[in-house]
């Protein structure tokens, strides 16, 4: 198949897939949701996609039926339907079921699972990016992947509209995180990212570029910064599970970054050959 779609156990072109009226998603957003890229039919870091699902899913009370393993065969079995042996972007939520309109939560009712497999790319880390700011006014548990995206889409098609790749979130003079990934930024031969708490999701790129940092003795700080360092920051980088570091170059119309080109390569280079490794697909990317 050209595409692939699930919806609990069934598999069909993404067209030709329906899913209920009455699936809570539709009115409440009453879900969680994760998503990655694979390669050669092999997921990149499977089981830290999956055990973050597995978070939001406790975070929200929805109780899955499905094992861990027996979630990824289930992903698996999407990714060996499509017609592509290189890369593809795999994304699948659960909802809290199929039920009459209610804001509590349904009694003996079943989760929904939805999965989307569609040929991509990866980010092309030799184009640097635009981005813009906007004051951060989601809800205070942005460490949860749920359904309830609007304000990053309004966030995101204003980025659009000025000509722009990302978002960058603040909340004040706080840095949070962009409209669909993480923001580090570069000082001093420092790699520094925003701490893990309900503000920021726990990205699984960040956590592979801090893990690139131990191994290569590259000095890292998990804390808060604002953004003037942000603006002063020798290079800023966007990480997302199809983003392996993008460098940005301009935020509000400001020239950004572009000043430690040398240790962002080497982050870049190694975060590289790690999907390369894990999957066999070497991207051109950089």
């Amino acid at each position: 198949m050209r595409n692939v779609g699930y919806y609990n156990g069934k598999i069909g072109l993404l067209e030709e897939m329906s899913v209920p009226f009455l699936d809570r998603a539709l009115f409440f957003g009453d879900g969680v949701y994760d998503a990655t890229y694979a390669a050669n039919r092999r997921i990149f870091e499977t089981d830290f996609h999956v055990d973050r699902f597995y978070n939001s899913l406790k975070a929200v009370r929805i109780d899955f039926p499905y094992s861990k393993p027996e979630l990824t065969a289930e992903l698996q079995k999407c990714i060996d339907a499509i017609d592509s042996d290189g890369v593809v972007f795999v994304y699948w939520q659960a909802t809290r079921g199929t039920a009459p309109r209610n804001h509590v939560f349904p009694e003996n009712t079943p989760p929904n699972l939805l999965i989307y497999v569609v040929e991509s790319s990866l980010t092309d880390l030799r184009i640097p990016k635009k981005a813009i700011t906007v004051e951060d006014t989601r809800f205070l548990h942005c460490n949860i992947k749920t359904l309830n995206l609007l304000p990053s889409v309004m966030a995101s098609q204003e980025a659009k509209e000025a000509g722009c790749s990302e978002v960058i979130f603040h909340r004040g003079d706080r840095v949070t995180e962009c409209a669909h990934s993480n923001v580090n930024i570069l000082k001093d031969g420092v790699f520094i990212t925003p701490p893990l708490d309900n503000l920021i999701l726990p990205g699984t790129t960040r956590r592979h570029f801090l893990e690139i940092c131990r191994r290569l003795n590259v000095p890292f700080e998990e804390r808060t910064f604002t953004l003037d360092e942000l603006f002063s920051a020798d290079e800023i980088m966007i990480t997302s599970a199809g983003t392996l570091g993008m460098p940005v170059c301009e935020i509000d119309g400001k020239q950004v970054g572009g000043k430690d080109k040398a240790l962002l390569t080497k982050l870049q280079r190694v975060a590289i050959d790690d999907f390369t490794a894990e999957t066999g697909f070497s991207p051109d990317i950089l």
